[in-house]
C-alpha cells in the first residue's frame, strides 16, 4: 500500500497529536512541517520519528512534489487562505475544525477543493470515536425506533488555564462558542439524526467569573434544531462551566432511549428492555476529554488515507458532511445575534 507524504502547517498543540497519530498509521508519514516559528528539524525528526523538514513559509512546503496531503493545524482565522493555496497546488487535504469563521470563506474553500478535484478529511473525529461508533451502531440496528428528539452538549470550561483560551476569547479568532468548540456536539447530533435541518433558534449568554471575562462572545450558547420532518434537537455549547469535562449525550425514540453509554430499547425484550427501570449499559470509551492526545485522531486518518489509496472520499468526514455542520452552525451564530430563527434554506440559496 502506498505511504503518503504529509505537511502539516502550524507546530502548536493539536498539531502535535496530528503528527504523532499520522505516523502511527501504516500509511501516513509526516515529511515537513510549516510554522512561523524556527524549528529544529534535527530536533522535531527525533522527537516525532522519520525525517521532518521545517519551512517558514507554506509556499515553499506546497512546491515540494514529495508532499501528497496537508493537514492544517494553524489558528481558524488562517484555514480559509491555506486550504485554498494548498488545493490549488493540488494536495489532498486534512483540516482541524473550524473549516472558516464565516460563511464565505466556508464557500470559497468548497470552490477551491472542487476546482482541484482533491481529497478532504475534516477533523470532526467524534465520529470515530468509540463512544459515537457504538451508538450509531445501536441506532442503525434500530433499537432506538425513530428518534424523534436528541440532545448533545459540549461541557468544557476553557479558562485561563487551557492553552486554547490564549486566543479562543476573541471573536475573530475563536468566532463563537458553537464554532470553536460546540461543534464536535452540534456534528455528533447531527451524525445521530441527520443533517435535513430546517431552520435553528439559538441564545447565548455568558458566566459572571472573572476567568471568562476576556471571552467577546457569549461563552454559552443554546441551539434548537427543527428538522425538515417535524423532529427537534438541541445542543448546548459552554465553554464557561466550572466542572469536568461531559459531552453529554440523550436520544429518545419510538422504541428506546440512548444516555451516555446506557440505552433502553424494547427490542431486547428478555434483556432488560421490557424494565423500565433498567438500563442496558454499552462497552464504550466516552468522549470525556478536551485533550487532544484523547482525541481519535489515528482511527479517522487511517479511514481517511485507505480512502485516498482507492481515490474515494472518505466516510463521514469529508468536506461535503462537513460543511452542513458549518452551515448549521453559522445559521444558529445568525440567529443568536439576531434573536429570531433562521432558516438554513437562506443559508444555502
Amino acid at each position: 500500500m502506498k505511504k503518503f507524504n504529509v505537511g502539516v502547517v502550524g507546530y502548536g498543540w493539536v498539531a502535535g497529536a496530528h503528527i504523532d497519530s499520522i505516523n502511527a498509521t501504516d500509511q501516513g508519514q509526516v515529511t515537513a512541517v510549516c510554522s512561523s516559528r524556527r524549528l529544529d528539524p534535527v530536533e522535531l525528526s527525533a522527537r516525532h520519528g522519520g525525517e521532518i523538514q521545517c519551512h517558514t513559509g507554506l509556499k515553499n512546503m506546497l512546491a515540494d512534489p514529495s508532499i501528497d496531503v496537508i493537514s492544517v493545524c494553524s489558528y481558524p482565522y488562517q484555514h480559509a487562505r491555506q486550504v485554498i493555496d494548498a488545493a490549488k497546488a493540488g494536495k489532498h487535504l486534512i483540516i482541524e475544525k473550524p473549516l472558516a469563521l464565516n460563511l464565505k470563506d466556508l464557500r470559497a474553500i468548497q470552490k477551491a477543493v472542487a476546482n482541484a478535484g482533491v481529497k478532504t478529511c475534516v477533523c470532526f473525529e467524534c465520529r470515530y470515536s468509540s463512544q459515537f461508533l457504538a451508538t450509531k451502531a445501536v441506532i442503525d440496528r434500530g433499537l432506538l425506533g425513530e428518534i424523534h428528539y436528541g440532545e448533545i452538549d459540549y461541557y468544557h470550561g476553557i479558562g485561563p488555564w487551557y492553552a486554547q483560551f490564549r486566543w479562543n476569547t476573541k471573536r475573530n479568532a475563536g468566532g463563537s462558542s458553537l464554532l470553536s468548540a460546540g461543534c464536535h456536539a452540534l456534528d455528533a447530533l447531527l451524525l445521530c439524526m441527520g443533517d435535513e435541518v430546517e431552520s435553528v433558534s439559538s441564545y447565548s449568554t455568558g458566566s459572571a467569573n472573572k476567568d471568562f471575562k476576556k471571552y467577546e462572545y457569549g461563552s454559552t450558547s443554546v441551539t434548537i434544531l427543527k428538522f425538515k420532518d417535524g423532529r427537534v434537537g438541541k445542543t448546548a455549547s459552554v465553554i464557561d462551566c466550572i466542572q469536568p469535562y461531559y459531552f453529554h449525550t440523550h436520544l429518545i425514540g419510538s422504541e428506546g432511549s440512548l444516555l451516555d453509554n446506557k440505552f433502553h430499547s424494547n427490542k431486547l425484550g428478555g434483556a432488560g428492555g421490557l424494565d423500565k427501570n433498567k438500563w442496558s449499559e454499552l462497552s464504550m470509551k466516552l468522549v470525556d476529554s478536551g485533550d487532544v492526545s484523547d482525541h481519535p485522531f489515528q482511527t479517522q486518518f487511517e479511514a481517511f488515507f485507505n480512502a485516498l489509496a482507492k481515490d474515494k472520499e472518505m466516510p463521514l468526514t469529508d468536506l461535503a458532511t462537513a460543511a452542513k455542520t458549518h452551515e448549521v452552525i453559522f445559521a444558529a451564530d445568525l440567529s443568536a445575534k439576531k434573536n429570531q430563527p433562521v432558516k438554513l434554506s437562506k443559508l444555502r440559496a
